[in-house]
């Protein structure tokens, strides 16, 4: 049926029954040899019943001295200040041992708790181990062999594991098997059979006679003080029975003197605790000498716990003690200290070594160690001295000594009865230890200081880089408060940076022959120089007594050199005078180095940047062309990341009638093949922009450019035109960013398009688009690192950017008047906006901004013309008359000659439709178009040729002339200067 039960309940397979686990363990308990003793009878049986229970440890108690107490006599897994409070124990408590003897049967109690009421009091130098939270105890009582109670096993267990039926069962079963198999004994003077005492443990650490203890030949009633010796013992010592008449007055008459104090102290610690006494002191003999006399024993108490009597076995123990005392001499004069305590940590013994180390033995002996006046004052002795006290493991710890200008090294040895210390003066130890870690954190220190100066050198780029790396890194190490750093040139030094000194200072010294320098004998002789006070600075360079003042009382003058050549020099000062130390003068000595190198690295780099930015320059329009139809201003701002110059580029070219190109791009990349290639494409712009083409003509051309110079060179491009007359700009994008436009209603934009792709990988034809830009519109070109932030979207760089130019022209509420404000002053507040001084630019950036001026439409005359010979005359009607309109009469006979001329060149070799138009504003313009895409060309006529002559005329009456494309055909156009008048007519430029 049991079998059954096992299997319906889903036993897993191969798991053992615990029935069955527990009949084996009876079964080895059934083997155990007998043979050692009582104490290991019961050690066996707790460790069976602990196991079963799955508890911390157990105890076995046993009656002791009478029917009122139990005594523990044995225990497993729990430490000896926890089981302390269980050495003796009261019936009349509740705790889980007591309540199994007295109810005869096995008790569980959730909380364990402590015994309320214990036999005897437990010394106070041990800190009781508390009981762990929620720990239980069950107890089961240990019949004798009779049937007769001698006591329980009890175990300390999780609240968790509360034993059930199988387990209390088994429990009694084991301690029914124990106590079967004890072999008592009388009691002995603990009153307790010595079987179940065992071999000395923690809390027995006396040595025992050997053999069987006997009948006590020492008694001593603590009531009447009478006491009762064998005379065989005083006849064994050598003691006059005359000088012991009985009583214990008698009796420490004859102890010695020396030995008084503490074997009082002893005996009245065991009479308080109702312990054990194990002494050994000094007797007075008939003939005066003294004998040593050993005694073991225990004070027997009442049923209430009061002391009655005080019994054991005494001998003579003097050879042993000669024995002894031929150690005790050497320990005596052994050149370590060397302290003995008894077990309550008393002194009993101190050498010469420990009592010039700490103090007179007289100041020691019979004091707890941690209360000698050399370790009163020391934190946490008395904690550190309890460990060892227990008999748990040797403490190693170190103290100051009574000066607190000493430190010893403190050893505490458990011993049987007490402990050895040993007492070792560690002083010079650690003042070398101190040395020793003073010198690693300094050398940790420099180590750090030229690490991290080495860092912030490693970034530095510019000679003001390394002077600010010198200032951060350097100056608060060492306390220093100024700072200056010159490079040689030309015999002459000019401070590139300085830390700490008035500015006026810096410009005085800045620029000063070597000669009269200051550091002349540093610089020429490659040496450091140290002034460690104003008056020996005067006294080596008398000229320094007017530089004084510009602020500093010691300085160190470090020659700066690198690569086998003089650099500069670094001068560190302090506002007092200062000693410089060995270590600080070779440790600046070492970091003048580094800054050398870094100075010579920013040198090279300086010259580099300079020459970037020099041809940067080059490759750039000098300057904005002043033209009718826009104000134009730029902004180009290099990278901060590199000295190689960029690609991007921007350009203003005027055209014909007025009309203006505008032109950004952006070569990808960084370096001289990219600023070649950004070279020769604006070369290649301003040559296409000066045969007329339209935009995606440009953009066509250059893309085949672009082409040819492999599969690398990509580049992005924006080519418009502007006609002042149509307020149109027309033009192409490949793959650039759209521009932003500005209206003159406040609004601000991106013209939605779709770029083509980028130049050199685009496929034409480009698309032309078309934006109107009424008068007063500004029209904002750039590349992306103006818009284009790390890690962040470009679209929110464009945000930023309409936001600033809205802002900028029509202020915040949007009501501003925008035609006052110059592209001079929106390139700035652009660039400052969205390229903050403070945040490094990744990338080059160009800016072009222009803002649009239409020409008046009473600036614009135009006419058709007949496809005949008429057509000439008609056109010179024309400008007869619109010439006097515009107060042109002047201007009337050429004008009229060179429409004349174009005219009837139309007539003459092309075809209609023709068309007459004249533009006012800088310059007058005609323009005469027809439906031919003829070129016209100057001939070179012989002097008998009756044609050809017109064009070398028009070239020459008319400051420029040319050719011009168009949609439906050509047309030919020429310039005439007009002179400035002041009647406001025209469109001089801003």
């Amino acid at each position: 049926m049991t079998r059954g039960r096992d299997e319906g309940r889903g036993r897993r397979p191969g798991t053992v029954r615990p029935d069955l686990v527990r009949a084996d363990r009876l079964r080895l308990l059934a083997a155990v040899d007998v043979g050692h003793g009582d104490s290991a009878v019961l050690l066996h049986a707790l460790l069976h019943v602990t196991a079963e229970l799955g508890g911390y440890g157990g105890m076995a108690h046993v009656y002791a001295g009478g029917p009122e107490h139990l005594r523990m006599v044995t225990s497993n897994g729990l430490p000896y200040a926890f089981t302390r409070e269980w050495a003796g124990i009261a019936l009349r408590g509740s705790a889980a041992p007591v309540r199994a003897v007295r109810e005869n049967a096995f008790v569980y109690l959730p909380a364990a708790g402590v015994p309320e009421q214990r036999f005897g009091r437990v010394p106070e130098l041990y800190e009781p181990v508390p009981v762990p939270e929620g720990a239980g105890m069950a107890a089961a009582p240990l019949p004798g062999p009779d049937g007769r109670l001698l006591g329980a096993l009890s175990v300390l267990l999780p609240a968790s594991r509360a034993p059930n039926p199988r387990q209390r069962a088994f429990c009694a079963e084991v301690a029914r098997w124990a106590g079967g198999l004890l072999r008592l004994t009388p009691l002995g003077p603990e009153g307790v059979s010595p079987n179940l005492l065992g071999p000395p443990g923690p809390q027995e650490e006396a040595p025992r006679p050997a053999g069987p203890v006997a009948a006590p030949n020492w008694v001593w009633d603590v009531r009447t003080g009478e006491v009762v010796l064998d005379r065989s013992v005083l006849e064994d010592l050598g003691v006059d029975p005359a000088a012991f008449d009985g009583t214990i007055e008698s009796w420490t008459d004859l102890i010695h003197p020396d030995d008084l104090p503490w074997v009082a102290g002893e005996t009245d610690r065991a009479i308080r605790t109702a312990g054990r006494l194990d002494l050994a002191n000094r007797l007075r003999r008939a003939d005066g000498s003294y004998a040593w006399a050993q005694f073991q024993g225990q004070i027997v108490v009442d049923e209430h716990g009061e002391p009655l009597r005080s019994e054991g076995r005494m001998w003579n123990a003097s050879k042993t003690h000669e024995a002894l005392e031929s150690v005790g001499r050497a320990l005596l004069h052994m050149s370590d200290g060397l302290v003995s305590t008894t077990g309550d940590g008393r002194v009993v013994f101190v050498n010469a070594a420990a009592e010039r180390l700490l103090d007179p033995a007289r100041e020691m002996i019979g004091r707890p160690l941690w209360e000698v006046p050399a370790l009163r004052d020391v934190p946490e002795v008395a904690q550190r001295c309890r460990p060892a006290l227990a008999g748990r493991k040797p403490v190693d710890f170190e103290v100051p000594g009574p000066g607190r200008d000493q430190w010893y090294n403190l050893r505490l040895v458990p011993v049987p009865g007490g402990l050895t210390a040993y007492v070792t003066d560690v002083t010079e130890r650690r003042r070398r230890e101190a040395e020793h870690r003073a010198a690693e954190r300094a050398a940790a220190d420099r180590a750090a200081l030229v690490s991290g100066l080495t860092r912030a050198l490693a970034e530095a780029v510019t000679a003001r880089d390394v002077v600010d790396a010198v200032a951060a890194s350097v100056l608060p190490p060492f306390g220093a408060t100024g700072l200056i750093v010159a490079v040689l040139e030309k015999e002459r030094l000019n401070v590139v940076g300085s830390a700490g000194y008035p500015d006026a200072f810096v410009r005085r010294v800045h620029g000063t022959p070597l000669a009269d320098a200051i550091t002349r004998d540093a610089l020429r002789t490659r040496t450091p120089e140290f002034a460690e006070s104003p008056e020996e600075l005067v006294s080596r360079h008398p000229q320094a007594a007017e530089l004084i003042p510009g602020g500093k009382q010691a300085a160190a003058f470090l020659p700066l050199i690198a690569s086998g050549h003089m650099v500069g020099v670094c001068v560190i000062a302090y506002d007092g005078p200062h000693a410089f130390t060995e270590d600080e003068r070779t440790l600046l000595t070492a970091l003048s180095g580094l800054v050398a190198q870094a100075l010579e690295r920013a040198g090279l780099y300086d010259a580099a940047t300079g020459r970037a930015r020099d041809l940067q320059r080059a490759l750039l329009p000098r300057a904005l062309p002043s033209l009718p139809a826009l104000t134009a201003a730029a902004r180009y701002l290099p990278s901060t990341r590199g000295s190689e110059v960029g690609g991007d580029w921007y350009d203003v070219i005027p055209l014909s009638a007025d009309r203006v190109a505008v032109v950004i791009g952006d070569v990808m990349g960084h370096g001289m093949p990219e600023a070649a290639t950004m070279g020769r494409l604006r070369t290649a712009v301003r040559t296409l922009s000066d045969l007329e083409l339209p935009p995606d003509e440009v953009l066509a051309r250059v893309n085949d450019l672009v082409g040819e110079l492999g599969e690398e060179a990509f580049t992005t491009c924006l080519y418009g035109v502007y006609d002042p007359t149509t307020r149109v700009l027309a033009y192409a994008d490949a793959g650039h960013l759209p521009p932003a436009v500005a209206l003159p209603d406040g609004s601000v934009s991106f013209p939605r398009l779709d770029p083509d792709p980028p130049l050199g990988v685009a496929d034409p034809p480009f698309e032309t688009h078309e934006v109107a830009l009424p008068d007063g519109s500004v029209l904002a070109l750039y590349t992306d690192g103006l818009v284009e932030v790390p890690g962040g979207d470009i679209e929110d760089g464009m945000g930023r950017l309409t936001r600033t130019l809205a802002t900028a022209l029509h202020g915040e509420g949007g009501d501003g008047d925008g035609r006052a404000v110059r592209p001079e002053e929106l390139c700035d507040t652009v660039t400052a906006a969205l390229l903050p001084a403070d945040r490094p630019a990744p990338d080059d950036t160009a800016l072009l901004v222009v803002r649009t001026r239409a020409l008046p439409a009473d600036a614009v005359a135009s006419w058709p013309l007949p496809d005949d010979p008429v057509a000439a005359s008609q056109a010179r009607k024309y400008t007869r008359e619109q010439l006097a309109a515009w107060h042109l009469e002047d201007l009337e006979t050429t004008t009229e000659l060179i429409v004349s001329e174009l005219v009837g060149n139309v007539v003459r070799h092309a075809r209609g439709p023709v068309a007459l138009r004249l533009l006012r504003s800088r310059t007058l313009i005609c323009e005469v178009s027809d439906g031919s895409l003829t070129t016209p060309h100057i001939r070179h006529p012989s002097a008998l040729d009756e044609s050809g002559r017109g064009l070398q005329l028009v070239a020459a009456m008319a400051a420029r002339w040319g050719t011009r494309y168009t949609a439906t055909g050509k047309s030919i156009w020429t310039e005439q200067p007009i002179a400035q008048r002041g009647d406001g007519r025209g469109l001089p430029a801003e």
